[in-house]
């Protein structure tokens, strides 16, 4: 099934169930979608469908970070309710140690050991990683790594 289905079927229950918060997550990311479509002009892959996602949890969470600076504790707990639904669509999160781990076998395939091969380092890894983990964590990672 793909995540368009997935979202019609679940944006029906949350209607249904009248839930307000996940019917306005799940239109945002069945927009989102949408737009995609629209520009490609054809149908998303499950590597473009995952890019989206990871794009709509980034922006929740930085924004996330922003209300927490600006104190504001009622889009705060908005926000983690949404980072939450959209979680729900992104596959299982790995710990900073199976990212370690990734990370120490693509710099021995590639052979980077240094920080001069930090942006070698960071092109080979993404991919393998994409959806998988946040980027910014990722890129401590690989620092941490190289240092």
């Amino acid at each position: 099934m793909s995540l368009k289905e997935v979202l019609n079927n679940d944006i029906k229950t949350a209607m249904k169930a009248r839930d307000k918060a996940t019917l306005d997550v799940l239109r945002m990311i069945k927009s989102a979608v949408q737009k995609e479509e629209l520009t490609k002009k054809a149908e998303l892959t499950a590597e473009e469908e995952l890019t989206i996602l990871s794009r709509e949890a980034k922006q929740r969470r930085d924004s996330l970070a922003e209300f927490i600076k600006a104190e504001r504790e009622d889009l705060i707990e908005k926000t983690k309710v949404e980072i939450s639904i959209v979680e729900k669509y992104l596959p299982k999160q790995l710990s900073a140690e199976e990212v370690q781990e990734i990370i120490r076998e693509t710099a021995k395939d590639i052979e980077a050991d240094s920080m001069k091969a930090f942006g070698k380092l960071m092109g080979a890894v993404m991919p393998k990683l994409k959806g998988k983990a946040d980027g910014n964590v990722i890129k401590e990672e690989v620092k941490k790594f190289l240092s």
